[in-house]
Parts: C-alpha cells; structure tokens; sequence
C-alpha cells in the first residue's frame, strides 16, 4: 500500500508552490515605494496636487491614464508625498499648489500660471511645460527618491 502524506503535508506543499507561482508570475510583487520632497510652497493656502505617469503623451496630466498615481496633500512650508507599489518603469511627475483648491491650473491673462508648479527632475519651465523627457526618471527595484522646488510666476 503507497505512503500517502496527511492533510498539514498536503497543505504546506500547496502553499509552497503556490508561493513560487506567485513569485514566478510577479502576483507577488508589491512594487516599489517613489518617495517626492516639495519644497519652497510659499503659503498653507490650499493643497499640492502630484501626478506621476509613464504616458509621454499625456504629461504633465494624468487624470484619467492607466497606470498613473495621483496624490493631494495639505499645502505647507515643505511636504513629502509617497506613492506605493510602483511598478518598474520610465516616469514624470507634475506638481501643482491649489491655493484656492479648485482642481485646476489657474491662469492670468489665460497664459500665465498664477499657482506654483514643479516636475520631477526639476526639470524647467520655458515657454510651458517641460516635455516628458526633460523630467523622466526611471523606478527600478529599489526605492526612489525626487526632490522638487516649488515654482512661482506670479
């Protein structure tokens, strides 16, 4: 008569190669933790709104793209934002101070922001905003951090 193994055998080999399923089909991976420093936010006025994407086409928006992270956080002297399970990829962020937290790029004469503004790589501001290129950063396994100035026109 054939060993037959018991019920807690049973499952431990179970949860076993389930677990290397998981690992060999990524189910697993929780991503990685983007970690964003805003300084210089000239008022407590409002909130900081961050958008990060992987869609060039899209940036500096990402309301509405797969994949993007969003986050709003109370606007204050310097603020830190944390996006979880990032997966590994090409990425920009665009910050916004909604001082009057309206959810909107507020402009003077329809051309000229009246609220501050920054990008990942602080990348700079000519005559718009920058390309995806100039503020891509890449996430890999390990964590990443940005460091972004907060920008004012007006």
């Amino acid at each position: 008569m054939p060993h037959r193994p018991g019920p807690v055998r049973q499952f431990c080999a179970l949860a076993l190669a389930a677990g290397t399923l998981a690992t060999l089909t990524g189910a697993s991976d929780p991503g990685v933790k983007v970690t964003v420093t805003v300084s210089e936010i000239r008022s407590t006025k409002g909130v900081v709104r961050a958008c990060m994407t992987t869609d060039p086409k899209k940036f500096p928006r990402c309301r509405g793209v797969p994949g993007a992270h969003s986050a709003v956080v109370p606007a204050k002297g310097a603020v830190t934002l944390t996006f979880t399970g990032v997966q590994p990829g090409n990425y920009a962020i665009a910050l916004l101070h909604d001082e009057n937290e309206n959810g909107k790029a507020d402009r003077a004469m329809g051309m000229m922001p009246k609220e501050g503004f920054g990008f990942s790589r602080d990348a700079k501001v000519r005559m718009g905003p920058p390309k995806f290129g100039e503020a891509v950063f890449a996430v890999g396994s390990e964590p990443v951090s940005q460091a972004i100035r907060m920008r004012y026109m007006l």
